[in-house]
């Protein structure tokens, strides 16, 4: 539904930030607060989430840590609130080689992740995360953008990085992604 938010940080707490788009305050549960500044200009891709019982936006500086916490959300027994507390004490990177490591004492760290949690994202994620790596390294920003528009089009990964292949993905999101679907279309 929200697929990012851009805003100044009106307001930072521990676990969440408050992001004033347009005279219209939201509050982003956030893995690193300390990485904002107040009254930032910040473009904060987001995550809704909805339960019967509660309503709230999960906020991510980069795609990287959008796609990481995806991922740990899919895996059996891995909820929203659980996936943000383990992305506070680690990066990306680093749980994405703990994950190809199958490193289970690194991820039994992380807070709410036990050691049959730690080997189910193991059992999951640990060819999915490699082969993400494989094909977004050296993307620009406007690039990975372009390629998470196609994929929430219904493109296939595969498909998108062949057409990115033929593209020159220096330009603008809207430009890379109208030039991938005249190809892909």
């Amino acid at each position: 539904m929200f697929y990012a938010l851009k805003g100044y940080v009106d307001l930072i707490k521990s676990d969440y930030i408050v992001l004033d788009v347009h005279d219209v305050s939201y509050q982003l549960s956030v893995a690193h607060p300390e990485e904002y500044a107040l009254d930032e200009l910040v473009k904060v891709y987001t995550y809704y989430v909805v339960r019967e019982d509660e309503q709230y936006l999960v906020g991510f500086k980069d795609l990287e840590e959008k796609e990481i916490f995806l991922r740990l959300i899919s895996v059996k027994g891995i909820g929203p609130r659980t996936a943000i507390n383990a992305l506070s004490k680690t990066t990306p990177t680093q749980l994405k080689e703990a994950i190809r490591g199958s490193n289970v004492a690194y991820l039994k760290k992380l807070p709410g992740i036990g050691a049959k949690a730690a080997a189910q994202i193991i059992l999951d994620l640990k060819g999915e995360v490699s082969l993400e790596d494989a094909h977004d390294i050296g993307m620009t920003p406007q690039a990975l953008d372009a390629k998470e528009a196609l994929k929430s089009l219904g493109f296939k990964v595969t498909q998108i990085d062949e057409a990115f292949r033929k593209l020159n993905l220096d330009q603008d999101t809207s430009t890379i992604i109208r030039d991938a679907l005249q190809i892909l279309g």
